[in-house]
């Protein structure tokens, strides 16, 4: 078996530098499962998780090694009506808690209590800054490039510049890269830009573990990353107070067309809107309801086994690191 020995894969105790995005509702049980059992590290995307959703999805990760992520955010919010909810969690000894968008404060006291690795993506500087006062063991550097939630800065750039800043102050953080890397080629970039590891959404929301309507598959096998966009419109959609620094790269359609440039007609006419977007999502008709996928989407082929995606990446970024060293 090819590895990549690096301080992720040793901290983790884990095969290869690949931990997979807790995509909210894509990212269950079956999809973190097969990643921590293919070697990487696999997170339930419990963002949105309601009910019994996360304990439903631990069953179906079997007896996988698997950690949890939660949008900071709205975990904040959860809190308040659930305040046994993170506790429950981190009750089951997750391989890692994965924490983005937001202070991670005092959540980032909970957890490193609890003995738990504490996992922080950033999308600046100024962000990458705070997860290392907060006692981050793993900061994850998010390019605009990834699909979902995000800011403005780029991996090419973003990545280096918090290692720099890693390097700077002697931090013991474990630095990660995110943000449009599908493949071998983007593990190695990222290794040579002073990452440890990678953290890879939209080439494993496009598995066959993952939860994801047919259709919103379909639409992204055939589209390229000339078809994403930057947009705030699903979130009004779905009636969801994201943070105005924060927007979502989905695929283009008619509701985007449509609303993305009147995001003030949007939220006058909310009500009816909603009502039809969360109702297309329902049933996958992607011409109103948006797919989430990253520029990446222009690499991706067809719906494969994670496992074969992990093994072939690594295979790829080992051949041209070697090739390349």
């Amino acid at each position: 078996m090819v590895t990549i020995p690096t301080r992720l894969t040793k901290f983790f105790d884990i095969q290869h530098p690949i931990i997979s995005a807790p995509m909210a509702l894509a990212a269950g049980g079956a999809l973190a499962g097969a990643v921590s059992r293919a070697g990487g590290l696999g997170l339930l995307g419990g963002a949105y998780a309601v009910d019994d959703w996360i304990e439903t999805q631990w069953r179906e990760a079997g007896n996988a090694d698997i950690g949890c992520g939660f949008i900071t955010w709205k975990l904040k919010q959860a809190l308040v009506e659930q305040p046994d909810l993170l506790d429950q969690v981190l009750a089951r000894k997750p391989k890692a808690l994965f924490l983005s968008f937001d202070d991670p404060h005092p959540l980032s006291n909970t957890i490193r209590d609890a003995g738990v690795p504490l996992v922080v993506q950033v999308q600046t500087l100024r962000d990458a800054k705070r997860a290392m006062d907060c006692g981050a063991d793993v900061i994850v550097a998010q390019g605009a490039e990834g699909g979902g939630h995000g800011e403005r800065r780029a991996t090419m750039t973003i990545v280096p510049e918090v290692a720099d800043e890693v390097a700077r102050t002697n931090s013991n953080a474990i630095l990660c890269a995110a943000g449009g890397i599908a493949d071998g080629r983007g593990l190695a970039a990222a290794l040579m830009l002073g990452a440890e590891g990678v953290v890879m959404g939209s080439r494993l929301w496009a598995s066959e573990e993952a939860i994801v309507h047919p259709a919103m598959l379909e639409a992204a096998i055939t589209a390229t990353g000339d078809d994403t966009i930057r947009s705030s419109v699903m979130d009004i959609a779905r009636t969801l107070e994201w943070p105005d620094r924060y927007t979502a790269r989905v695929l283009k359609n008619a509701f985007t067309e449509r609303w993305h440039d009147d995001l003030d007609g949007l939220i006058a006419n909310a009500e009816a809107e909603s009502t039809r977007w969360k109702q297309a999502w329902v049933d996958g008709e992607v011409t109103t309801a948006n797919t989430f996928v990253g520029e990446a989407t222009g690499m991706i082929s067809g719906v494969r086994p994670a496992a074969n995606l992990i093994e072939e990446t690594v295979m790829q970024a080992s051949a041209l690191l070697k090739r390349y060293a």
